[in-house]
């Protein structure tokens, strides 16, 4: 049993984390310069097409055969993901550390 207790973060406290085979390969702050940007995301693994909307983000094509990611739709809270093993892309809402490092707390 257990569960999350959260900060209360504004959408100025959360980032977008684009991750390639383990490795962050962009960030993506949300203001409003971003909002209906798409992002390609294109590796030796696969490519995938980012969106960015209103403090949410989505993968809206991808080379992957089942295209689990594009039909997850759009994320918007710290901790949400997609995932797209094939391509292996990992697309994450993190929050910007506040002054302990702390963002989000699991018991």
């Amino acid at each position: 049993m257990g569960y999350i207790k959260s900060q209360g973060l504004s959408n100025k406290d959360k980032y977008v984390s684009v991750q390639v085979n383990g490795e962050e390969i962009k960030r993506i702050i949300f203001d409003k310069s971003v909002v209906g940007k798409t992002i390609p995301i294109e590796t030796k693994y696969g490519y995938n097409l980012i969106e960015v909307g209103d403090n949410q983000v989505r993968v809206i094509e991808a080379s992957c055969p089942d295209k689990i990611d594009v039909k997850q739709g759009y994320i918007s809270r710290i901790g949400e993901t997609i995932v797209c093993l094939p391509n292996r892309l990992i697309v994450e809402i993190k929050g910007i550390d506040s002054v302990d490092g702390i963002d989000m707390i699991n018991y």
